[in-house]
């Protein structure tokens, strides 16, 4: 995934090196101590990323190998050598809890059709958690994929009607993975995982 380009993120993320291309200015090709100013700039970039980290959190139904796949691209995808203030934490929806929603600052959720609906798994991590998160997460920002055997219309349906009710924003254009499994899907959703991290690394979500 080296050199992909969102757009609109390549752009923010240019000027986050500032100060360190500062101190290689200053002393280009030599082991000579930068000045005082730029060696300060750069270890307050330091600080102030450390205290900026943000977090994403993956919530994924993966009960099959190719629905793993999909799950581990994900996490791929937004653990892009590029981004550099996300903390990328991967669950199963019966593993999850509202504890790691208030905790989050973005969430991708994923499920497989289930006769028209989400997974048993995924309407079980939202029943746990949407009462705990009704009133304290609004304007979450979330983005999802669905692997649907059929159209994931009904899936679809399903989860923006719990999201509608949690107030999250959606970020992402839902990615639904259709029909038999293709390894195109993988790639959509290393994809995903990648826009999704680098949108809150750049501090567009």
């Amino acid at each position: 995934m080296h050199g992909v380009a969102v757009p609109g993120i390549s752009e923010a993320m240019d000027g986050r090196s500032e100060a360190h291309r500062d101190v290689l200015v200053a002393f280009p090709g030599t082991a000579t101590p930068c000045n005082d100013r730029a060696l300060s700039q750069v270890q307050e970039q330091g600080r102030n990323t450390m205290a900026n980290r943000r977090k994403l959190l993956i919530v994924a139904h993966a009960p099959s190998p190719n629905t793993l796949k999909l799950r581990e691209a994900i996490q791929s995808g937004a653990c892009h050598p590029d981004i550099e203030a996300v903390d990328v934490i991967v669950k199963a929806p019966l593993d999850a809890g509202p504890e790691d929603v208030l905790a989050c600052d973005a969430i991708i959720l994923g499920t497989t059709e289930n006769l028209g609906y989400m997974s048993g798994a995924l309407k079980d991590f939202f029943d746990r958690s949407y009462y705990p998160c009704l009133e304290k997460t609004q304007g979450l920002p979330f983005a999802f994929y669905v692997r649907a055997g059929h159209d994931g219309t009904g899936t679809r349906r399903a989860i923006e009607s719990i999201t509608t009710g949690l107030k999250w924003r959606l970020v992402q254009e839902p990615l639904i993975c259709r029909g038999g499994f293709q390894e195109v899907f993988v790639e959509q959703c290393e994809k995903l995982g990648l826009s999704m991290a680098a949108s809150l690394d750049a501090g567009i979500i």
